[in-house]
């Protein structure tokens, strides 16, 4: 089965509709499936929701679409660096379900083997937990009990994540810190459409180095990504 498009549009036909559930790999501004973002702007759908870690900047990754109004609500962990994030979400306009980040990637990678769900102390007696089964498990030799929270998989309609390599059945490895919330994001959708920077021969990448396996990935294109900085920070001169 030939898994490589040529475009971010070609990749995402017949996949796009309203109302869906995306996951999106990415942290900070670091491994963001810009290209992918950029066409599902292009398609005009909307009432989406988002499984991210963070919706980029006002300009760049997820933010593109908020101002563009396609998102209805965002699963996350992170809002600050986005103004406009901010403004939707305290103005009543965009949905926020927030969580941890490692409960969000645990969530992710729960979908993606197939667990519907786990229990956690993280959240426990805070907002996060409210309206959520407790259930208290034993945690010593002596009977000693704790409190842990129910925290459902997230199963998406759709994953785009974005990779440094790829083979040509879509075996994935990221750069450095890219490997962040792309492989479980990239796990946990139905489909998963992978960017990358470079698509090389099948047989070529060492077994060993491989990130994430070819099953999970369904579409994968190549293209020019942009590489930014966040924050920059230097001394005076």
């Amino acid at each position: 089965m030939n898994k490589v498009y040529g475009s971010a549009a070609e990749a995402l036909d017949g996949l796009l509709t309203d109302d869906m559930l995306i996951a999106a790999g990415g942290f900070g501004l670091c491994g963001i499936p810009e290209l992918l973002l950029e066409a599902i702007k292009e398609s005009g759908v909307k009432d989406l929701t988002f499984a991210s870690n963070n919706a980029g900047v006002d300009d760049f990754g997820i933010g593109i679409l908020l101002q563009t109004k396609q998102v209805r609500k965002m699963i996350s962990s992170y809002v600050g660096e986005n103004a406009e994030f901010m403004r939707q979400y305290l103005s009543g306009e965009l949905e926020l379900e927030f969580n941890p980040q490692g409960t969000l990637a645990e969530r992710m990678r729960a979908a993606g083997h197939g667990i519907p769900g786990f229990y956690t102390k993280t959240g426990v007696g805070t907002v996060i937990a409210e309206g959520k089964e407790h259930k208290d498990f034993p945690t010593g030799p002596n009977g000693e009990m704790e409190t842990y929270i129910m925290e459902e998989g997230i199963f998406a309609d759709l994953s785009i994540v974005k990779a440094w390599k790829a083979d040509e059945t879509g075996n994935l490895v990221f750069r450095k810190t890219a490997r962040n919330f792309n492989p479980p994001a990239a796990m946990c959708g139905k489909t998963c459409v992978v960017e990358v920077e470079e698509i090389v021969p099948t047989g070529s990448l060492d077994p060993d180095s491989i990130h994430l396996p070819g099953i999970y990935v369904h579409r994968i294109i190549q293209g020019e990504h942009e590489k930014r900085i966040e924050q920059r920070t230097i001394r005076e001169a």
